[in-house]
C-alpha cells in the first residue's frame, strides 16, 4: 500500500498513516521490518523490558511487545541480542545556526550521536530572512533526511523595540506558522522581558500578539529568563503563560523555577553547580530537560551532541534512566510532540539508539525513521543535497562600500578631549562607564594603554549601509591596523566588528560583504584569515569535519594577533582571539546599555534596552 509522506507534517496524512498502523498493529497488514534487541528502556515508567522486538512500518513504529510475539508477515528482521535499546534523544532548545553547518550537514553530525530529533530555536536565522524561515528549515526534511526539525518561531523576530533585521514576527505571522505546519510547534523563548511586563514598553502588543497567537493555537510558549530570581519576577514570568527557561546557571535558580511551575532547561556547562544538589533534593525529574542551546560543529566533534548532555549527567551521579528521560519523554512532553518521539511506542518514528553499555552510553548503532543511519560515530544515513537559493546565500546587503571615515567618531570644533561613552562585552551595569579620551584632527581616538578600542555594528539588512560605532574596553587587537569582523551577531545578526584603526575595520567588513559573511580577520593592514558562512552569514554547507579544518585554520591565524585583555566580574570570557564578541550584541535581559545597527527607532545605536533611553557615544 502506499502511504503518504510524511517527511512534513499535516492532518490529512497524519490521519492516513495512524489508519495504516493500527492495521499493521493488529497483524491484518505487513510490517517492513522488526528489530529485536536485548532489552528496551521504557521511558514512560522507567523500567527495562527484556527481549523485545520492534516492528517498523514505513518510518514509524507499528508494535512493541516480547521477542517472537508479532503475529503479522514481517519484510525483514535485525537482531542485536547484546544490545539496549532507548528512544532517539530530542533536543528541547537548539539553534542549529550556532553549529554553522547547514541543517543537512547538521544532521550527518548529530544522527550518530543519538541526535534524532531537534526543536530549532529559529530566531537566528528568522531575524536575517524572517518570511523563508520556515521554508529554510523543512528543505533539509523534504530532501530526505532522517533528522527532524521541530519549528520554534522566534519571539525576537526582532530582538527589542529599537532594532530591525530581516525579519517580522507578530500576532498573524505566528498564527500562521502555527495553522498552516503540525511541526511548527512554538514560540521560541520569549527574551524581551519588559515587552512583556510594561505595557509601555513599545514591544508590548507584538510580543503579546504572539504569546496569544501561540496560546490560541495550543502551542508552547518557551522563555529565556536571563536574570530573573526575585519571586515576583518569577511569578510573573510564569503568570505570563511562559512555561520554561533554560537560562539557569546555579542550583536555587533552578529549584524556584521548579517550585514557580517552570519547566527547566539545564545546559552541560551548569551541571557542576546545579545537579548534585537536584540530585538530593529531587524525586520527581519530569519537569528536567537537557539542552545544548549553542554548540559549534568542532565542540560537537569533540565532545558530542545530545548524548553528551546525557553522559555529563550521568557522571554527575544522576542514574542513567533519568538522565534518558531528560533528553526524549521528558521534552517531548513538554513540546506537545511525544506522539511523535520521545519513546519507543507505537505510533512514533523509529528513532533507536542501541548502547552497548548504557552507564558510559556507548552508541553501538542509531536508527531514525526505521533506517540504520550510523555504525559507531559512522553516518550511514544518506546526505541530502540541497541546491540553497539565493534567498539563502545572498543576505549580505550592506548597499556599498565602507571607507574609514565611515567608523570614525567625529569631535566637537576646537576640542582636544571628548567625554565618551565605554561599555565592555556582557555589560549588565546599570549605567555605561565615562573616560576622557583625546582628539587628533577632529577626530576622538582609541587608548589601547588603557585597552579602549573602537566597536562598531553595521546594519546589513537595508542596503544603505549606516554604521554605529563606540568605544570599549576589555578586548579587541591591540596590534595596529587590525580588525575582526563577523555577520554572526546574536540576535539581530547585523555584522559587528572591532578594531584598532577605522581603515582596517573597514577592510575587514568589505571583504565580509564579499566572501557573504563569516569571519574576516585583518592584520597589520591585510586580510589574513577568513571563515565563509554563505548561508545566511550564519551557516556553512559543508560537513562538520571541513568546516572544523578551516575554523581551526582561523583561530592559527589569530593566535599571530595580540588581543586586548581585561578580566570580567563575571568571568565570561578568557584572554586571546574573542569569539565570544558573537554574543556581545545581546540585547535581551538583562542587558541594558547596547549598541544596535542604527535606525530612525535608535539613530546613533547607544540605547538602553531597558528603558528606551537614548544617549550620545562622545559629547
Amino acid at each position: 500500500m502506499h502511504l503518504p509522506d510524511d517527511l512534513i507534517l499535516n492532518a490529512e496524512d497524519e490521519v492516513s498513516i495512524r489508519q495504516h498502523l493500527t492495521l499493521v498493529a493488529l497483524a491484518k497488514r505487513p510490517a517492513d521490518l522488526v528489530i529485536e534487541v536485548g532489552r528496551l528502556l521504557s521511558v514512560h515508567s522507567r523500567h527495562w523490558l527484556e527481549d523485545q522486538e520492534i516492528v517498523v512500518s514505513g518510518r514509524r513504529i507499528a508494535f512493541v511487545g516480547p521477542r517472537g510475539s508479532y503475529k503479522g508477515e514481517v519484510r525483514a528482521r535485525v537482531s542485536y541480542p547484546n544490545l539496549s535499546a532507548v528512544p532517539g534523544f530530542g533536543e528541547v532548545h537548539k539553534h542549529i545556526e550556532s553549529t554553522h553547518i547547514t541543517p543537512e550537514f547538521e544532521a550527518a553530525l548529530v544522527l550518530p550521536r543519538g541526535n534524532t530529533w531537534t526543536c530549532e530555536a529559529s530566531h537566528e536565522f528568522a531575524n536575517v530572512n524572517g518570511p523563508k524561515n520556515q521554508e529554510f528549515w523543512q528543505k533539509s526534511r523534504l530532501a530526505g533526511s532522517p533528522l527532524k526539525i521541530f519549528i520554534q518561531p522566534g519571539s525576537a523576530v526582532p530582538p527589542s523595540a529599537w532594532e530591525e533585521s530581516g525579519g517580522y514576527y507578530g500576532y498573524e505571522e505566528q498564527r500562521d506558522f502555527l495553522a498552516h505546519d503540525m511541526g511548527t510547534v512554538s514560540l521560541d523563548e520569549v527574551m524581551d522581558w519588559p515587552s512583556v511586563w510594561n505595557p509601555e514598553n513599545p514591544g508590548y502588543i507584538r510580543m503579546w500578539g504572539m504569546i496569544g497567537a501561540t496560546m490560541e493555537m495550543r502551542g508552547v510558549v518557551e522563555g529565556h529568563g536571563s536574570g530573573l530570581i526575585d519571586p515576583h519576577d518569577l511569578s510573573a514570568f510564569a503568570a505570563a503563560g511562559i512555561s520554561s527557561d533554560h537560562e539557569v546557571w546555579a542550583l536555587e535558580e533552578a529549584w524556584e523555577r521548579l517550585s514557580h511551575g517552570i519547566f527547566t532547561e539545564l545546559r552541560p556547562f551548569s551541571y557542576d553547580v546545579i545537579l548534585p544538589g537536584l540530585i538530593e533534593r529531587l524525586t520527581d525529574w519530569s519537569n528536567i530537560a537537557f539542552t545544548t542551546d549553542d554548540r559549534s560543529a568542532s565542540e560537537t566533534l569533540e565532545k558530542g551532541a545530545a548524548d553528551y548532555n546525557v553522559r555529563h549527567a550521568i557522571e554527575y551521579g544522576l542514574a542513567p534512566e533519568i538522565a534518558i528521560q531528560c533528553a526524549t519523554i521528558n521534552p517531548a512532553r513538554h513540546m506537545r510532540i511525544d506522539q511523535w518521539v520521545g519513546s519507543i511506542s507505537p505510533g512514533r518514528y523509529a528513532d533507536i539508539v542501541l548502547l552497548d553499555d548504557v552507564k558510559t552510553l556507548s552508541i553501538r548503532h542509531v536508527y531514525a525513521d526505521g533506517q540504520l543511519v550510523s555504525e559507531g560515530k559512522q553516518f550511514l544515513g544518506p546526505l541530502t543535497a540541497i541546491d540553497w537559493p539565493d534567498w539563502a546565500r545572498k543576505t549580505m546587503n550592506i548597499g556599498r562600500v565602507l571607507s574609514a571615515d565611515d567608523f570614525a567618531i567625529k569631535a566637537e570644533p576646537d576640542r582636544h578631549t571628548m567625554q565618551a561613552a565605554i561599555l565592555r562585552p556582557f555589560h549588565w551595569n546599570e549605567d555605561f562607564l565615562v573616560e576622557a579620551l583625546p582628539v587628533v584632527d577632529g577626530l576622538v581616538q582609541r587608548d589601547t594603554e588603557r585597552l579602549i578600542t573602537k566597536w562598531a555594528l553595521v546594519d546589513r539588512y537595508r542596503g544603505d549601509g549606516a554604521v554605529a560605532k563606540m568605544f570599549w574596553t576589555g578586548c579587541g587587537p591591540a596590534d595596529p591596523d587590525t580588525a575582526l569582523a563577523s555577520s554572526v551577531a546574536h540576535d539581530s545578526h547585523n555584522v559587528w566588528c572591532i578594531g584598532s584603526s577605522d581603515a582596517a575595520m573597514a577592510k575587514a567588513v568589505n571583504r565580509l560583504q564579499e566572501i557573504d559573511g563569516g569571519w574576516v580577520l585583518v592584520h597589520k593592514g591585510e586580510v589574513v584569515a577568513e571563515m565563509r558562512f554563505e548561508i545566511g552569514g550564519l551557516m556553512t554547507a559543508r560537513s562538520a569535519e571541513a568546516f572544523d579544518i578551516d575554523m581551526q585554520a582561523f583561530y592559527r591565524a589569530a593566535e599571530q594577533v595580540e588581543w586586548m585583555y581585561k578580566p570580567s566580574a563575571l568571568n565570561l570570557w578568557k584572554p586571546g582571539f574573542p569569539e565570544f564578541l558573537k554574543f556581545a550584541t545581546l540585547t535581551c535581559s538583562p542587558w541594558r546599555w547596547v549598541l544596535v545597527a542604527p535606525s530612525e527607532l535608535a539613530p546613533e545605536g547607544f540605547v538602553n534596552v531597558q528603558s528606551g533611553e537614548q544617549h550620545k557615544v562622545v559629547w
